[in-house]
Parts: structure tokens; C-alpha cells; sequence
């Protein structure tokens, strides 16, 4: 799958999560890679891993002020700064989103299951994760705030039958 396929699958899914779910608009820019960890936050990122025939995770990204909105639309109840409450609904935005997206790309990419939701909330922070270089980010703007959907798959490693019928990661001689 490329990025222009998975890029136009995440458009698919945050608008329709965003008009059925929220009543909001959203209106997408174009995709484009990111270096890992070469940006500063602040505000909130949602982060769900997915594993199977391919691993990775996608995540979810925003201002404060868009998720406290994000968060009112959703519970129906108005939140002017970020709490528990909050963050539980990016949470499951996030799950939302990328599990439409997973859904979606399965059909190409073989099964594959989320992970729970990582939800964290601060000022000038960096996200990492390990073995990622690099990741899609599809920009969106919901009036006048901005909302990157961002994704990174690769395929998952061999797997291996071991004794007594568990899998294990085939090994891999190092240099």
C-alpha cells in the first residue's frame, strides 16, 4: 500500500468519524513523511499500536483547544480545558479513526488487531517510537485548527513454529 492509498484511507475515515460522530468539518491538506521525533508538541496525542501481518501504530495529534472541542462535541457536554474527560474521548477518537483505517487496509494487508489507546497531554513534549523513522502524517484543519492523523506500518517479522505450538520471532544473525 502506498501513501497516497493509506493517505486517502485516513482521509475516508477521520471525515466520516468527524461528520457522524461530531457533526464537525474537516478539511484535509496533502500527506507528507515526517522524521521521528523531529518536532516538538503541545496539546494532545493519541497513539494506538496495531500488530499482525503488519505492525505499527497511528496516532492522532492536536491543540489543546481543538480537543477540549473535539471532547464537547462528543460527550455532549462542554469542556473548557483538558482533563480526564478529555483525554478518555481523544482516546477514543483515535480508536475511532485508526480502527477504520485498519479495517480499511486489512483487505491489502492481512489481519491485524489495536492495541489500547496511549493518550498524553502536555507542552513542548517529543513522541517516540522505537525502530520508527519516519512517519505519514495527513494534516487536517477543523476551522481554524489543525489535526494530523499520522501513521507508521511496516511489514511484520517472519515468525517461526517453536516446541510445544507457540510462534516465536524467526532469529536474525547479527554481524
Amino acid at each position: 500500500m502506498n501513501d497516497q492509498e493509506l493517505a486517502a484511507t485516513i482521509r475516508e475515515a477521520a471525515g466520516s468519524v468527524f461528520s457522524l460522530m461530531l457533526g464537525l468539518p474537516l478539511e484535509s491538506g496533502p500527506e507528507y513523511r515526517a522524521e521521528a521525533g523531529s518536532e516538538g508538541y503541545d496539546g494532545v496525542i493519541a497513539l494506538v499500536p496495531m500488530g499482525g501481518s503488519w505492525t505499527g501504530s497511528g496516532r492522532i495529534i492536536c491543540g489543546s483547544r481543538l480537543a477540549c472541542r473535539i471532547s464537547s462535541a462528543m460527550l455532549m457536554a462542554e469542556h473548557a480545558a483538558v482533563n480526564e474527560e478529555v483525554l478518555d474521548a481523544m482516546g477514543e477518537m483515535a480508536n475511532m479513526i485508526i480502527g477504520n483505517v485498519k479495517t480499511a487496509i486489512e483487505e491489502k494487508l492481512g489481519t491485524m488487531i489495536l492495541g489500547l489507546p496511549t493518550v498524553i497531554y502536555g507542552r513542548n513534549y517529543r513522541a517516540r517510537s522505537s525502530g520508527v523513522r519516519d512517519w505519514l502524517v495527513t494534516p487536517f484543519q477543523c476551522g481554524d485548527e489543525t489535526l494530523d492523523v499520522q501513521f507508521f506500518l511496516a511489514p511484520s517479522p517472519p515468525r517461526t513454529e517453536t516446541a510445544g505450538g507457540r510462534t516465536a520471532p524467526l532469529a536474525v544473525p547479527v554481524d
